[in-house]
């Protein structure tokens, strides 16, 4: 099986290092602010490509990616793979995919699903752009990390699909926290409110995930607000969805949320700006 290494070691590229390294094909990770405990550590990004035969990143967003690729480009060649796993827009990705070919390696698209949690226990859900026989070769150690692979077409259409699908969880979000503060002010216990919603049709995995959140009012990041806002700016500039209203108004609430220091905490802590004094 090939090897792997890990850049960007935040929620989900920490976890992903981790079972990465119990599977015995974790070559190096590095992050920008060190992290010398983590497995494999390397001293730099450039040490991370050249000793892994792909090299995944998942860092924060495209300027992020530019910065990286910059490094490693000097280390890439012909039987090298960069799995670009970060949310990035579809004209980014045509980009670093250009820069990364040119050196004679392979680029893979791979946003992804599945949070903290689902990053831990080996749920995460690739949606994956490119090549069809690239998807095949590094299905192996993909699998080591995750419980899906799904192959969406072109590179740029698993970039648009990635931010489609956020923009939908959320839109869902911001109706969950508007649903529940409306049943709330009218005096509607958590308790009857989530019993009702679970043999509604409204009910969603979503709702699953952040019910806990929302009834003990805790916001540790699964996903933060600060990098959903981000997906989201990014959505707006994709296939012309600036003036979509849903996108616009969530876009908003995330804006607000950051904007009064909740940017850290779990996009789901977009409730508390509907909170009353």
């Amino acid at each position: 099986m090939k090897t792997i290494g890990v850049i960007g070691l935040g929620i989900i590229g920490a976890a992903w290092a981790r079972n990465y390294a119990t599977a015995g094909v974790l070559a190096g990770t590095w992050n920008r602010t060190a992290q010398p405990d983590a497995p494999a550590w390397k001293e730099s990004p450039e040490a991370v490509a050249s000793a892994a035969d792909a090299i995944q990143i998942v860092v924060a967003d495209p300027a992020a990616v530019e910065g990286v690729l910059a490094r490693i480009l000097p280390q890439l060649g012909p039987g090298k793979v960069v799995v670009q796993s970060s949310t990035i827009d579809p004209a980014s990705s045509a980009q670093f995919a250009a820069r990364v070919e040119a050196t004679g390696a392979r680029y893979l698209e791979a946003p992804f699903t599945g949070s903290k949690l689902a990053a831990e226990q080996r749920q995460t859900v690739f949606y994956l752009g490119g090549d069809r026989a690239l998807m095949a070769e590094l299905e192996p150690l993909l699998a080591q990390v995750s419980s899906s692979r799904v192959a969406i077409g072109t590179r740029e259409q698993a970039c648009t699909l990635k931010l489609a699908l956020n923009l939908n969880a959320a839109a869902q979000m911001e109706a969950l926290c508007e649903a529940l503060t409306l049943a709330r002010r009218g005096g509607v216990s958590d308790e009857v409110f989530f019993g009702a919603l679970e043999k509604n049709i409204g009910y969603s995995g979503l709702v699953k995930l952040k019910e806990p959140k929302l009834r003990a009012g805790e916001f540790s990041p699964q996903f933060s607000v600060k990098h959903m806002h981000k997906d989201m700016r990014l959505a707006s500039r994709t296939a012309a969805c600036a003036d979509f209203p849903v996108l616009e108004a969530v876009r908003d609430a995330l804006k607000t949320a950051e904007a009064r220091g909740l940017g850290d905490e779990d996009f789901s802590a977009v409730i508390r700006l509907l909170e009353t004094d």
